[in-house]
């Protein structure tokens, strides 16, 4: 049986990270350059958000007794081979996964650029992740 407190306590969490970083995303690029502990705060914040996804998908994956994801990326394959969501969400997933990795082993490699392009332009894709991981919790379909 799925612990919908601990699905529950992860989706308020990973609320909180979105909300954090809508209040940063329209920081200006010199700003974001200039600013380490801005960059650094973002960084960390994108990063135990996607951590918060992934905890998420495991639990339930491993809830259902499907089977066992071999990476980050591939949790989200599972969720797609069994439904949860699409090939194409299961693809954008990966890629934030990925990402999630590059932030927590190759740090000093991050180029502001993009980490900013991420800021601005995929904050919706982890919004979805939530929506659509709330609406089957609240809908009763968490199998």
């Amino acid at each position: 049986m799925v612990d919908e407190g601990l699905v529950r306590q992860k989706l308020a969490l990973l609320a909180e990270y979105l909300q954090d970083l809508r209040e940063v995303e329209g920081v200006t690029t010199e700003e974001f350059v200039c600013d380490k502990r801005l960059r650094r705060y973002i960084e960390r914040t994108l990063q135990v958000a996607v951590e918060a996804c992934v905890d998420i998908a495991s639990h339930w994956i491993a809830d259902q007794g499907w089977r066992e994801p071999a990476s980050y990326r591939d949790i989200f394959v599972v969720l797609a081979e069994n439904g949860v969501l699409s090939t194409e969400q299961a693809g954008v997933y990966q890629k934030m996964a990925q990402f999630r990795n590059i932030l927590v082993h190759d740090y000093a490699k991050i180029e502001p650029e993009i980490l900013l392009g991420i800021l601005r332009r995929n904050l919706s894709d982890l919004e979805e992740f939530l929506k659509r991981i709330a609406s089957l919790l609240h809908g009763g379909n968490w199998q």
